[in-house]
């Protein structure tokens, strides 16, 4: 089926100049009876140590099986950029990006990765999901 402008008309981002945003824009699913896995990944996410400033690099990776909604992904990127001047932990990164996806989309399943580069000798990856309807998990994997 292909996109109708009724998809459109709730974004306001996409096509428009923008800064970084909270803003997560979805347009509908027409596959909602479907369970497919849609994957977004960035190696271009920063932020900063709370406790340090010194900023931190990472690659976010996001699966979702989306139910009604779809995130757009210019949305989505600004609001990875959000994040360039936030201090936060890793582990609560990771978490608060799934817990606003979950929020904005309801989707079957939600999985945020997040990779982040060597600092201090170290490098931590921390994996967070989120599943409301097990079979659609089951179905992806």
């Amino acid at each position: 089926m292909p996109t109708k402008s009724s998809d459109l008309k709730e974004l306001t981002l996409l096509g428009h100049e923008s800064q970084p945003s909270k803003k997560l824009e979805v347009f509908p699913n027409h596959n909602p009876d479907r369970y497919y896995l849609v994957t977004l990944e960035s190696d271009e996410f920063t932020c900063v140590c709370p406790a340090t400033g010194q900023p931190d690099f990472a690659t976010i990776k996001v699966e979702y099986v989306p139910d009604k909604k779809i995130v757009e992904s210019k949305s989505f990127k600004l609001y990875l950029w959000s994040y360039r001047n936030e201090g936060v932990f890793h582990e609560h990164v990771v978490n608060t990006i799934l817990d606003d996806l979950v929020k904005t989309l309801n989707p079957h399943y939600c999985k945020v990765t997040g990779a982040f580069s060597v600092r201090g000798g170290i490098g931590i990856t921390v994996e967070s999901e989120k599943v409301k309807t097990k079979a659609a998990k089951e179905a992806v994997r």
